[in-house]
């Protein structure tokens, strides 16, 4: 079953059971499609449980770990803080999973006259400082910029590789699939999105993946090429994280193992992801 994320999450309920067998995860866009697709598979050997998935950012499965509205949070970055602080102080302590590896890329509309931007263009865009595409392209057009909110990892991710603030005008999408279809009607636009919801070779896609240089001069890396990202050569790459409390680890751990298993590898693999350790 192919899902898509629209808004701010999907859930997939798989079977009815007790609470010790009933897994709520909830978290990262980035990871909700690709956890999708794992439950479903475990579903089929682990009849027995059932397993709620939803998106919504990095920071919403943060927050209901700490509210105990979940036993996993799927996080595209480490906590913060002011995250770390508060688990501390209400005494949850948590484990720490990392269970696949993302790259980020970044979209414009399938014949936009670019193919490979450098790192610091890239953050005069998304800053703001550039307005107009003809610094780049030599196009007197507005650039509009479709990202992520601010509980979103990959917004966070993002901005803290480019060392900006990211422009006041920038749009701000619920998640990946509202970013890929703002940026498919827009000749001007750019966004950045998960490399797992984009097709290997790109074929049939409605848009464009940039190819980054992370300084000018040197060599341009597409997201989409796994020998690069293996040798960790992109500069957008980053882990996927699970968070699972310790009083939640028994009722999941027959789910983490599944991720980690062989099975669960090749899912993560066929879904554009990657394993790199």
């Amino acid at each position: 079953m192919k899902c898509n994320v629209a808004y701010c999450c999907i859930i997939l309920l798989l079977a009815c059971s007790s609470n010790n067998k009933a897994i709520k995860v909830k978290g990262s866009d980035t990871e909700v499609n690709l956890v999708v697709r794992l439950a479903e598979s475990f579903y089929l050997v682990n009849k027995e449980f059932s397993v709620a998935i939803s998106g919504g950012g990095s920071g919403l499965g943060i927050a209901s770990l700490l509210n105990g509205q979940a036993d996993i949070a799927n996080s595209s970055r480490p906590l913060n803080t002011d995250e770390i602080r508060m688990f501390k102080d209400r005494g949850i302590r948590l484990r720490t999973v990392v269970f696949a590896e993302d790259a980020t890329a970044f979209i414009v509309q399938k014949n936009f006259p670019l193919d490979s931007i450098d790192v610091g263009a890239l953050g005069k865009i998304l800053s703001g400082e550039y307005k107009s595409w003809k610094p780049i392209t030599g196009q007197d057009i507005r650039i509009n910029i479709y990202g992520r909110q601010s509980n979103s990892g990959t917004h966070s991710f993002v901005r803290k590789k480019l060392k900006i603030r990211f422009s006041t005008d920038a749009k701000e999408m619920n998640g990946n699939a509202q970013i890929m279809e703002g940026v498919k009607m827009d000749i001007s636009g750019i966004g950045y999105v998960g490399a797992g919801y984009i097709l290997k070779d790109g074929t049939g896609q409605p848009v464009k993946v940039l190819r980054i240089s992370a300084k000018s001069g040197r060599p341009a890396i597409s997201p989409l090429d796994q020998q690069s990202i293996m040798q960790g050569r992109y500069y957008f790459q980053r882990p996927l994280y699970q968070f699972i409390p310790e009083t939640s680890w028994d009722k999941v751990a027959a789910f983490v193992a599944f991720e980690k298993s062989g099975k669960g590898r090749k899912i993560i693999q066929d879904s554009g992801y990657y394993i790199t350790h």
